[in-house]
């Protein structure tokens, strides 16, 4: 019997707020800045764009832009999507 190859999409797994943030803490620990944006930009898909720009007060076209894959976002546009998200960021001695 043949079993449907399903592709894998993130969104479906970040439908809750605990999903969003157990995402984005497991991105980053990586630290790769690209792969923190993209993380911010599934989420924000994953909300819908529309939502996350009124809730973040950022345009559209910033969370296309600086939120996808290789996205260099300002220290604002991370701020401001994190706040959106509930969290604040905070600094860590290692």
């Amino acid at each position: 019997m043949a079993r449907e190859t399903v592709k894998f999409d993130v969104q479906n797994h970040l439908k809750t707020r605990a999903e969003r943030i157990a995402y984005l803490e497991a991105v980053l620990e990586d630290g790769d800045p690209g792969l923190i944006a993209a993380a911010l930009g599934d989420i924000a898909r994953a909300i819908g764009p529309s939502k996350f720009a009124r809730e973040t007060g950022l345009s559209r076209e910033t969370i296309y832009k600086a939120l996808k894959p290789g996205g260099n976002p300002t220290l604002d546009t991370v701020s401001k999507s994190v706040k959106a998200l509930g969290l604040r960021l905070s600094l860590t001695a290692v």
